[in-house]
């Protein structure tokens, strides 16, 4: 299959990358500067300049491609706008991408968080939110599922708080950046909340399952640890880094604050028994071990 993929070298596209051309696919990844293009023909795809609001960029990508993964965001949490602007442009990009695809039952696969519900474990069923600051998000990704019905195979993969690698990425990664500028490794409330992780390689290999064969308009979720309380994951960036560790109050996290206060375990049950797939990689609070003092 040759695989249109945009978000190609971040921390999770630079796996799913690698793990197509693994297994035989051929890559045209969106590439904003010249060191991404570089990036990703070194390992042997090839790359197409633009970015998410380049949307003519986006059909020719898609066009040219026998399926599709959408991986970009923004990533600009430092403020409620920001995250904003960066829903809608990505909003933009799928409503494209989804509707160059239409009529032609190729694959698009694209991600969104798993789901929060009170009292238990979330499931592949439970349906995503559409309020906070990123519920525009699942509301995108709906619009996406239900273009099964007009002849694209959609599916989404729901990603943990956390998608890690050597130590880094995801929420647990913004605790530690915030405990570097703080002097303090904080956590909100008491830390009993529970995040949900997976290892960055783990979840390239369900990106891929989910373009080979993943029926149309399903959801899949990306989880190996359940749900690891807060304050055990700043307990190990505090040890870490050589520094205390203590509650701090929500404001502290910024825009982030309130998601960083939920509790949010989810189950990947489904996934495991429908696509096959079987996590193989460290753990977050193992994985954690790598962050440098």
């Amino acid at each position: 299959m040759r695989v249109f993929i945009t978000g190609g070298t971040g921390l999770i596209g630079s796996a799913v990358v690698a793990e197509l051309l693994d297994n035989g696919h051929t890559v045209l990844a969106l590439t904003r500067s010249d060191a991404s293009a570089r990036a990703v023909e070194a390992v042997g795809a090839k790359s197409i300049r633009g970015g998410l609001a380049d949307l003519d960029v986006l059909r020719t990508g898609a066009a040219q491609s026998d399926g599709v993964i959408h991986l970009a965001f923004g990533n600009d949490f430092s403020s409620a706008d920001a995250v904003a602007t960066s829903v809608a442009e990505e909003t933009a990009a799928l409503m494209t991408l989804g509707e160059t695809l239409i009529g032609t039952d190729r694959p698009l696969v694209t991600v969104s968080g798993t789901p929060w519900v009170a009292g238990r474990l979330s499931t592949e069923e439970d349906p995503l939110p559409l309020d906070g600051p990123v519920g525009g998000r699942g509301g995108t990704v709906n619009a996406m599922i239900g273009l099964s019905s007009q002849g694209v195979r959609s599916s989404a993969i729901r990603m943990p708080r956390t998608v890690h690698n050597k130590g880094a990425g995801g929420f647990a990664g913004l605790l530690t950046q915030m405990a570097r500028r703080a002097g303090v490794s904080g956590y909100p409330g008491d830390g009993a909340q529970r995040w949900p992780a997976v290892h960055a390689l783990d979840a390239a290999v369900l990106f891929r399952l989910a373009l080979e064969s993943a029926p149309a308009g399903t959801s899949w979720h990306a989880v190996d640890d359940e749900g690891d309380a807060v304050r055990d994951i700043a307990a190990v960036i505090g040890r870490r880094l050589g520094l205390a560790v203590e509650s701090l109050p929500e404001a502290n996290f910024g825009p982030l604050g309130a998601i960083f206060a939920m509790d949010q375990p989810s189950s990947s049950t489904r996934t495991r028994e429908a696509l096959g797939w079987k996590p193989t990689h460290p753990s977050l609070l193992e994985d954690l071990e790598n962050v440098q003092p």
